[in-house]
C-alpha cells in the first residue's frame, strides 16, 4: 500500500476528520504485530496533521530498513505525543495508514498513522489544541487589526478633536489682536477727531470774533456818516479805509468759512470711518464673547481629562518633566472649586474625598504636595494657606450642595490651624508648624475660611478667629502707608495676590468698613504690577499682553513676566469692584471697573495655549506665566517648558471668566 512517488495532496481523505495542520514533536519506535518486540529504536517526528481518528508525522532521515518495514506494514508503531503544557506525553500505538515520500526533499516522508489505541480524553485534548492553534493566527491577527484600526480610528480622532482645538484657541488670539488692532484705531480717530473739533471750535470762536469785528467797524462807519454829513469831502478818504477794512475783515470770514467747512468734511469722513471701525469693534467684540465661551468650555475639559480616577488628584502642570505627576493641594482645591461651580459634584468629591479618607497627614495636617497617581505624599512641607484652601473647597461644596458630608474634614482643618494661631499673642498665623514667617497670603486665606464657616456652623469660636486674623492683617499688613498692603510681617515686599486677594477675601465693604480704600488698592496694583511683555507662543508667534507680574518688574532683573494665575485674580478683582459700584448705583465707577475687567480678560486670553499632551486632546489651558524658568521674586521659579500648561492659571482664568470668587460664597 506504498504511496511512493506520488503526490499526497491529491490523495482520497482516508480519515474521518479534517486535517489541521500544527506542529509538536513525536517520538515513536516500530512494534512487531504480535505486539512481542521492537523493531527499532526510539525515533523522532513532528505533527504534520491530526485528528481525532489519526496524525501524519514528518519524519526526517529514516534509517532504510526501518523504511522498508514501514513500507511493506511489517510494523505497528508505539508513539509518545508531546503535548505543549502537559507534564506527561501521550502514549499511543497506530497502525501504517500510508507512506509518502515528500518531493524535492532527501529522505524526507509522510506517515499517515490511524490510531489502534490511545485514550479517548487525550486524543480530545490533542484535537483541541490544535483547533486553537489553528484558530490563533487568525483570530490573534484578527484582533491585532481590530485594535490596530481601533487605536488608528481613536488616533485619528484624537488628531481631529486636537487640530479643532488648536484651530478654536488661533481663532480667539487672532481675533482679540484684530480687536485690539480695531480698538487702537478707533482711539487714533477719536484723537484725530477731538483734534479736528477743537480746530473747528477755534475757527468757530474766530469767525464769531471776526463778525463781531465786522458789525463794529460797520457801526461805526454808520455813526460816523451821519454825524459828519456835512463834512463828506473831508471824510472820504477815512471812509474808503473803513470800506478796505471791511472787505478785508469779509475775505477773512470767507477764508476761515472755507477752512471750517474742509474741516467739517474732513470730520464727517472721520465720523464714518469711527462709525465702521466701532461697528468692526463690536462684530469683533461679539465673536470674542463666543470664542471665550468656547475656550472656557475647552479650559474646563482640559481639567476633567487631568483627573486622575484612582486619587481624584489633578496634575498641577502639564509639560514639566521634573514635575510631571505632582498634586499641589493649592491647586488642588481650585480644581475642586471649579467642579462644585460647575456642578460636576462627582468630581469634586473625588477630589475631596482623597482628603477626607485617602491623604497622608502630618500631624493632623497635608502636606504641600502628593502624587496624583497613587497620592503618596510628594513632599513633606506643611503650610497653612493650601490646607485652609482645602477646608475652603469642603465649604464651597457644602454651600453649593447642602450636601454636609465635608463640613467635617473644614472643622478638622479649622483645629489644627486654630492651635496655630494661639501660639501667636495677636491671632495671626505664621505659615506653618515648622515656620516662623507670617504671610499676608495666609492670613487672607484665613480670614476667608473662617468667615465661610462661621456662616456654615454658626459657631462663635469661629467668628473669634477670624476677627482676631482681621486685626492681625490691620496690624501688620495695612498700615496705611505709601504701600497699601504687606506682603507679610515685617516684610513690605509687594506681592500682588495680596491685593487681589484683600479685595476678594475681605470685600470692598469692610475694607471701607476698616479704613482702606479698595480703590487705592487696586490702583497701586495696576500702577506697579501691570506689565505689558511680548510672549512667545508655543508655534513661535509673538502677541502682546498685558497682565500682572508677581511683583514689580521693575524690581526685578529678568522684566516683565506676566502670571496666568496672578492676572486672572487682579481680572477677577476689578469685576468684584465693578459689582461693588453697581449695589450702590454708582453707575461711572461701575463701568470704570467692568471695562478693566473686560480688558484684562481678554489680555488672558492671548496666552491660551493647546494641550501638549495626546491626553489633552488640545484642550484649552494656560501657562504658569509668559516665561519659562524665571524667578518671581517670592522664592520660587515659574515651571520649565514654554507649552507647561498649570492647573492653577487655567482654573483662576475660569474663575475670572464666571466671575466666581472662591474666596466667598457667591449669592
Amino acid at each position: 500500500m506504498s504511496m511512493k512517488n506520488k503526490d499526497y495532496s491529491s490523495q482520497p481523505e482516508r480519515r474521518q476528520y479534517i486535517r489541521l495542520d500544527t506542529v509538536f514533536p513525536v517520538e515513536f519506535r516500530l512494534v512487531s504485530f504480535d505486539g512481542k518486540g521492537f523493531l527499532s529504536p526510539w525515533m523522532q517526528g513532528f505533527t504534520h496533521d491530526v485528528s481525532k481518528g489519526g496524525i501524519c508525522l514528518e519524519v526526517n532521515n529514516l534509517e532504510p530498513s526501518v523504511l522498508e518495514a514501514v513500507k511493506i506494514h511489517k510494523a505497528h508503531l508505539c508513539l509518545a505525543i508531546e503535548m505543549p503544557f502537559a507534564k506527561k506525553a501521550v502514549n499511543a500505538t497506530a497502525r501504517i495508514a500510508w507512506v509518502q515520500e515528500i518531493k524535492g526533499e532527501i529522505n524526507k516522508h509522510l506517515l499517515g498513522l490511524s490510531y489502534l489505541e490511545v485514550d479517548p480524553l487525550a486524543t480530545s485534548r490533542i484535537f483541541r489544541y490544535a483547533w486553537a492553534k489553528k484558530l490563533f493566527v487568525p483570530s490573534a491577527i484578527t484582533v491585532i487589526v481590530i485594535l490596530g484600526l481601533a487605536f488608528s480610528i481613536n488616533s485619528y480622532i484624537n488628531l481631529r478633536l486636537s487640530q479643532g482645538n488648536k484651530a478654536l484657541v488661533n481663532q480667539l488670539i487672532q481675533t482679540l489682536q484684530e480687536a485690539s488692532a480695531v480698538k487702537e484705531k478707533i482711539k487714533e480717530i477719536a484723537e484725530e477727531r477731538g483734534d479736528l473739533e477743537l480746530r473747528i471750535q477755534a475757527f468757530q470762536a474766530r469767525l464769531r470774533s471776526l463778525e463781531e469785528e465786522k458789525a463794529r467797524a460797520l457801526e461805526e462807519a454808520r455813526l460816523r456818516a451821519k454825524a459828519e454829513e456835512q463834512a463828506y469831502a473831508r471824510e472820504e478818504t477815512r471812509k474808503t479805509e473803513e470800506t478796505r477794512k471791511i472787505a478785508e475783515l469779509n475775505a477773512m470770514i470767507a477764508n476761515i468759512t472755507q477752512e471750517k467747512a474742509l474741516l467739517q468734511g474732513q470730520l464727517s469722513s472721520l465720523q464714518d470711518k469711527e462709525r465702521g471701525a466701532t461697528e468692526e469693534f463690536s462684530r469683533l467684540a461679539q465673536s470674542k464673547l463666543k470664542l471665550e465661551k468656547a475656550n472656557a468650555d475647552k479650559m474646563y475639559q482640559w481639567l476633567k481629562f487631568h483627573q486622575n480616577q484612582n486619587t481624584g488628584l489633578v496634575m498641577s502642570f502639564e509639560g514639566d518633566r521634573d514635575l510631571r505627576n505632582w498634586a499641589f493641594i493649592y491647586d488642588q482645591a481650585l480644581a475642586a472649586e471649579a467642579f462644585t461651580y460647575l456642578g460636576d459634584f462627582e468630581r469634586a468629591r473625588k477630589v475631596l474625598d482623597f482628603f477626607d479618607r485617602k491623604a497622608q497627614r502630618i500631624n493632623g495636617s497635608f502636606s504641600n504636595a502628593y502624587y496624583a497617581n497613587d497620592g503618596t505624599p510628594a513632599e513633606f512641607i506643611v503650610h497653612a494657606g493650601p490646607n485652609l484652601w482645602i477646608g475652603i473647597a469642603a465649604l464651597q461644596y457644602v454651600k453649593k450642595t447642602q450636601d454636609r458630608r465635608y463640613l467635617k474634614l473644614a472643622e478638622e482643618i479649622a483645629s489644627s490651624v486654630m492651635r496655630l494661631q494661639k501660639e501667636d499673642s495677636e491671632g495671626g498665623l505664621r505659615g506653618g508648624p515648622d515656620a516662623d514667617w507670617y504671610s499676608t497670603e495666609h492670613n487672607l486665606d484665613g480670614y476667608a475660611f473662617f468667615n465661610m464657616l462661621y456662616e456654615l456652623s454658626n459657631k462663635k469660636p469661629y467668628l473669634d478667629s477670624r476677627d482676631k486674623i482681621l486685626k492681625w492683617l490691620l496690624k501688620h499688613t495695612y498700615a496705611k502707608s505709601e504701600i497699601p498692603v504687606k506682603r507679610g510681617k515685617g516684610d513690605s515686599t509687594i506681592a500682588t495676590d495680596t491685593y487681589a486677594w484683600s479685595i476678594a477675601a475681605i470685600g470692598p465693604e469692610k475694607l471701607q468698613r476698616i479704613g482702606m480704600n479698595p480703590d487705592k488698592i487696586m490702583e497701586f496694583a495696576e500702577e506697579n504690577c501691570m506689565v505689558e511683555v511680548g510672549y512667545r507662543r508655543p508655534g513661535g508667534q509673538i502677541v502682546k499682553v498685558r497682565g500682572f507680574d508677581f511683583a514689580p518688574d521693575q524690581h526685578l532683573a529678568r522684566g516683565g513676566v506676566v502670571s496666568s494665575e496672578w492676572s486672572s485674580q487682579m481680572t477677577l478683582s476689578f469685576k468684584i469692584m465693578a459689582d461693588f459700584y453697581a449695589r450702590q448705583n454708582n453707575s461711572r465707577r461701575a463701568k470704570y471697573y467692568q471695562d478693566k475687567y473686560v480688558y484684562y480678560l481678554g489680555e488672558l486670553g492671548k496666552m491660551i495655549i493647546s494641550s501638549p499632551s495626546p491626553s489633552g486632546q488640545g484642550e484649552s489651558c494656560l501657562p504658569y506665566a509668559s516665561q519659562e524658568m524665571v524667578d518671581t521674586g517670592h522664592g520660587w521659579a515659574t515651571p520649565k517648558g514654554d507649552s507647561t500648561g498649570s492647573l492653577s492659571g487655567t482654573a483662576y482664568t475660569i474663575f475670572a471668566y464666571y466671575g466666581f470668587n472662591p474666596l466667598s460664597f457667591n449669592e
